[in-house]
């Protein structure tokens, strides 16, 4: 069996940003050190191309009447950037106390690893385990898996009598207690582009004349909530599920004050809807998000101009039964109907995904027809959990997006069990990312003993 912590660090090394044509290379070499690992504990690897980078998938035969798990993954990773930054070099993997820091080691290429050496771990012990495992790890979710799609309606009557999917590339709160994620939010992305003059102008000579593209911008921005944080845009609300009582009684179970949140964020206040909790407004209301802005002149001192053009880069996240179709269209309609008429703009699409929710067995509204190896293996994630970290898991719906998620079960017609891995301060995105390795022992041992569970009923 190999070392899980030095193949993660290995896989690291791999400088595997999918959204840079410069990091071609690294991508190159990440999808090859997967496949080859995944060749070594005696998977049959086969890299089928997509539009843009492969995906993975390797199989693990056996009896047709075996229990089938789909386990997913990606090998791309965010890019570093901004490098000075790091405390150490992002693609230069080090330990420092109970931590791995580097680029993807909490996302995803730790968590991806523990379900690696899980399955490897496992087979070794038993190898003639009755369960037959399939892994399916793309390479472009950090940029939001554009030929995922199109690769799961090709794969599709190979991949659609499996049982369930097993994933971790969602959080968990602390050390000690385990979320599996049964809810997810979609996403909307646009960016707005608003112009003025055909080119910058000096605002001592032009300014009084003209509509300051920065002004019209910050209008309409200004235009998209109400003072108490609600977003203003006509039907944004209309389809929201209703979140069920045994939803809050979860999260009450959480353990973390809104002081210790409010702390940890940094900030004087909440500006949470009204109704709800900070914890609540972050899990199940949607929200419309400015996530960069821009507009003439920044850099040092001052330079006295009345810029040509504004931009705005706009996400929704949504929930069920939201669908992206239906905010894109709705959102839209606002902006062109608040945009001032004495400016130009362009509103350009960026990727979506839709929202998604399971309901685990033994709650309200649990669909009768729930397959029952999907059920089974929430119940051997429960008592999995709770052997290995302690406490028995929670069920909470996230307020991030994996829209790949919806898309498997839209294609496929398959459900996800969500063994959340990485914590807050793990920086998913940002400079010094880490994953926590006494996370990733437990979580290797808990992975084993749900896949176990599952093919022995």
């Amino acid at each position: 069996m190999f070392d899980p912590i030095e193949k993660l660090k290995e896989f690291v090394r791999h400088p595997s940003v999918s959204t840079d044509p410069k990091f071609a290379a690294g991508m190159t070499g990440a999808r090859e050190f997967v496949a080859g690992l995944l060749r070594s504990i005696g998977f049959a690897v086969e890299v089928v191309p997509t539009a843009l980078h492969p995906v993975i998938l390797a199989e693990r035969g056996g009896d047709p009447k075996w229990p089938h798990v789909i386990i997913y993954g990606h090998y791309d990773v965010q890019p570093a950037d901004p490098l000075n930054l790091w405390t150490t070099p992002a693609f230069a993997p080090e330990i420092r106390g109970r931590r791995i820091y580097g680029r993807g080691t909490a996302d995803n290429k730790g968590p991806l690893m523990t379900h690696i050496a899980a399955v490897g771990r496992l087979l070794e012990r038993v190898p003639d385990l009755p369960l037959r495992i399939t892994f399916m790890i793309e390479g472009e979710e950090e940029m939001g898996s554009p030929s995922f799609p199109a690769f799961l309606a090709q794969q599709r009557d190979r991949l659609r009598k499996a049982d369930f999917v097993f994933l971790s590339d969602t959080g968990i709160p602390r050390e000690d207690q385990i979320v599996i994620t049964c809810g997810l939010r979609g996403l909307v992305l646009c960016d707005v582009e608003v112009t003025g003059a055909k080119m910058d102008l000096h605002s001592g000579l032009h300014g009084g004349v003209l509509r300051n593209p920065i002004q019209a911008l910050a209008e309409l921005c200004a235009s998209l909530h109400t003072p108490d944080g609600r977003v203003n845009v006509p039907g944004f609300y209309d389809d929201v599920f209703e979140v069920e009582p045994w939803e809050r009684a979860e999260l009450a179970k959480l353990g973390q004050s809104e002081e210790q949140y409010r702390e940890f964020l940094g900030i004087p206040a909440f500006h949470a809807t009204e109704g709800f909790s900070p914890f609540e407004s972050a899990r199940f209301l949607p929200t419309l998000e400015f996530n960069g802005i821009g507009g003439g002149y920044q850099g040092e001192g001052t330079k006295t101009v009345i810029p040509s053009k504004a931009l705005v880069k706009i996400s929704c996240r949504l929930v069920p039964n939201q669908t992206p179709a239906k905010i894109r269209a709705l959102l839209y309609a606002a902006i062109r109907a608040r945009m001032p008429a004495d400016v130009t703009f362009r509103i350009v699409d960026q990727h979506e995904g839709m929202p998604y929710v399971v309901v685990p067995p033994g709650r309200p509204n649990t669909p009768p027809d729930q397959r029952p190896v999907l059920a089974r293996a929430f119940r051997a994630a429960d008592t999995a959990v709770a052997e290995v970290f302690g406490r028995p898991p929670l069920y909470l719906r996230e307020g991030g997006s994996v829209p790949i998620i919806a898309d498997i079960r839209r294609v496929l017609g398959l459900d996800s069990v969500m063994l959340g891995l990485f914590l807050p301060e793990d920086n998913l995105h940002a400079p010094n990312e880490s994953f926590h390795l006494g996370v990733m022992a437990q979580g290797m041992l808990a992975s084993e003993k749900i896949l176990e569970a599952v093919a022995r009923g």
